[in-house]
């Protein structure tokens, strides 16, 4: 079957009436939670994590899919009215749109943003449903060698391109590791570090951890901050639809956008910040009028938001073809998968092709329902930004506290008095995500290394049982070798990531002062 017919497939799939009503419904959110400063599509994941785990696996997880596209295009409406990201993909935007806005031309830049990012998300996804299946096909010859090597790819991974530093990566990456090895001895079925608790011979639950520290943890963070003056947002003024002159000046940008965003979303340690930048340095250089950026162009709000959109389609292909999470957000949806009893990599387009085709299919609806819901809504969207940060966090954690009590509804004594064992484990964690981030250590590492540590384990343990104890074996083929040295070159890569990415900012800072 070929991939139109798969597509076909799952576009059957994503256009069932309650698909549809899950997709609406992960778009809004996403868009919502993109508006709001500080609260991104990671966040509102993990919290739909414990809410939706007895619900249809196929709709949860397309929902998750629309929030993450929905996130992205909400980030725009706060850079470009408030100067204030709602994620870091969304910083480049906010040095052009911002200015646009202040010069009464909001809605134009609102516009050219939306429009790129649909244009960005439909050419991406269809470059994700003609590449995954290739991928696929190339990893079903993995074996347990090359499968740790793909394991240690991810750990490398996921430790340089999140965070400050890749030691501080790491660090993170090994708690998760150490919270991988509690319960159950997966070969021998012993138990491990449970100290005597029944109720961590499951191990400890990815949904848990992954609210505590994403939720929790960021509350707690916000609590602790200082509370600073109220900050301005810019009305839009006249018409939100762009002028002949600023069409022709933002489909260039919007497709070069594209064609930086999706291979850079793909690539491990690449990401939506980095594509942006990119994006941003690229309009600057092919620009006709370079003598309006940093005074409000609008190439440089076309190009950097059609490649943090595309860059979210790329990074669905390490996810769902290889199991590879290389954003927070991939991350949690790769905890989602897990929660459903789905592991994502080659089998899963064997053993659950109408799910993936459908959620792949389901895509292609979002960036529909994202386009009509962002510009006739703009109003709306403007109208969250005046919510109370207060009011805000606190519903995310009564959220978080009803979900983890649905979810696990397991208790211990302490002294005779019966307590919430999930609820224990969401304070516990919530405290190590604030500790986490008031010493700038990343989050996303702790979790990846709970989900994919005991596969890799697992993994290890297998290659070396075949081969009678010999180490040589984990390099026995040509795809375990290269699978090392791209480990060793994502440490390396993100590194030269940054420089660029600080050499552009310093040029930007230039020519803005």
């Amino acid at each position: 079957m070929n991939t139109f017919e798969l597509l076909g497939q799952g576009l059957l799939t994503a256009m069932q009436w309650s698909n549809l009503l899950y997709a609406l419904i992960g778009v809004t959110l996403g868009t919502a939670v993109g508006v709001l400063p500080g609260i991104g599509p990671a966040l509102t994941v993990a919290l739909l994590l414990p809410v939706t785990y007895k619900l249809d696996p196929a709709g949860s997880l397309i929902m998750f899919a629309g929030i993450y596209y929905g996130g992205m295009y909400g980030g725009s409406t706060t850079s470009i009215l408030l100067n204030t990201p709602g994620e870091s993909a969304s910083i480049v935007t906010a040095l052009e749109g911002n200015k646009m806005a202040r010069k009464g031309r909001g809605g134009p830049a609102l516009a050219t943003a939306a429009i790129g990012s649909f244009v960005a998300g439909l050419i991406a996804t269809l470059g994700l449903a003609f590449i995954a299946p290739s991928v696929v096909k190339f990893a079903l010859s993995f074996g347990p060698a090359e499968y740790f090597g793909l394991m240690l790819l991810a750990f490398m991974t996921v430790s340089a391109a999140f965070g400050d530093s890749a030691l501080r990566g790491i660090t993170s990456l090994t708690i998760g590791l150490a919270l991988g090895l509690i319960g159950i001895d997966q070969l021998t079925g012993q138990t491990r570090l449970t100290m005597g608790l029944p109720n961590l011979f499951d191990g400890i639950s990815v949904t848990t951890l992954a609210v505590a520290l994403f939720a929790i943890g960021e509350t707690f963070a916000v609590a602790s901050q200082k509370v600073t003056g109220e900050e301005k947002v810019e009305s839009v003024k006249g018409s939100v639809w762009m002028t002949k002159d600023d069409w022709k000046r933002s489909w260039m940008p919007w497709l070069r956008g594209t064609a930086i965003g999706f291979p850079i979303g793909a690539m491990p340690a690449g990401g939506a910040d980095v594509s942006s930048f990119l994006s941003y340095s690229a309009e600057r250089t092919f620009s006709k009028h370079p003598e309006e950026f940093g005074h409000g162009a609008i190439e440089g709000v076309a190009g950097p938001e059609a490649a943090n959109n595309a860059s979210a389609a790329g990074t669905l292909v390490p996810l769902l073809t290889l199991g590879l999470p290389t954003t927070a957000t991939a991350a949690i949806m790769l905890a989602g998968f897990q929660q459903f009893g789905l592991q994502p990599g080659p089998l899963l387009f064997v053993t659950n092709a109408t799910l993936v085709w459908g959620l792949i299919a389901s895509l292609l609806v979002a960036n529909l329902m994202l386009l009509v819901l962002n510009l006739p809504l703009i109003g709306l969207w403007v109208k969250l930004l005046t919510i109370p940060r207060h009011w805000l966090y606190a519903g995310i954690l009564v959220f978080a506290t009803l979900g983890t009590i649905g979810a696990d509804g397991s208790t211990f004594s302490l002294g005779g008095i019966p307590v919430s064992f999930g609820l224990g484990l969401l304070m516990l964690f919530g405290i190590l995500g604030y500790l986490l981030r008031r010493f700038h250590y990343p989050i996303a590492p702790v979790v990846v290394g709970l989900i994919l540590g005991p596969m890799a384990e697992k993994s290890l343990r297998q290659a070396l049982q075949i081969s009678q104890g010999d180490p040589t074996a984990l390099f026995h083929s040509w795809i375990a070798i290269v699978l090392w040295l791209l480990a060793a070159s994502a440490v390396l890569v993100p590194m030269y990531m940054r420089y660029r990415g600080s050499k552009v900012l310093e040029q930007i800072a230039g020519d803005t002062d």
